[in-house]
């Protein structure tokens, strides 16, 4: 199967299964307060967040411009589908923050970050010629690891 439709395939199916997931989720807990973040946010946190957004911005976005004009179609597939994927996270975690104010908003990086590091792998899978790219989805796997495990040490101070 084409990269392209495979990976359409696999991300189409996540997002179904971790939209229904979170909307049903959101509908059991329906009587529940309105969710706000706990103030105020540790002093590390903005060093944290910002070099997670960097991180897993930056260079995966340089690599995608590499891999459109060196023509590698699978590590593009790869690196448009990290991209949707986490754009999707952050409207997950507006909505149900921002504009639902549900504690559905807390399972959100839950679902998308474990699915994010499976992708992320994904793409070491196809680059076995190219040492760089292998480093660069290695050290992102490696960053998005440790958001994880930071998020789930969180879990008890934002409950």
């Amino acid at each position: 199967m084409d990269w392209g439709l495979r990976l359409l395939v696999e991300n189409g199916l996540f997002l179904g299964i971790a939209t229904g997931f979170l909307v049903v989720t959101a509908r059991a807990w329906d009587a529940a307060q309105p969710f706000e973040l706990p103030k105020p946010l540790p002093g590390w946190f903005k060093y944290w967040f910002g070099s997670v957004q960097v991180l897993g911005i930056v260079p995966p976005l340089g690599a995608l411009i590499w891999a459109i004009t060196a023509e590698r179609s699978a590590v593009v597939w790869v690196l448009i589908a990290y991209f949707v994927m986490l754009a999707v996270q952050v409207l997950s975690e507006f909505l149900t923050l921002r504009r639902y104010q549900t504690v559905v908003w807390v399972m959100v990086p839950y679902l998308y970050v474990p699915y994010r590091l499976w992708q992320l792998y994904e793409g070491l899978t196809v680059v076995d010629d190219i040492l760089w790219l292998q480093i660069l989805f290695g050290g992102e796997i490696l960053v998005w690891g440790i958001n994880y495990l930071l998020d789930l040490a969180q879990l008890p101070r934002l409950l």
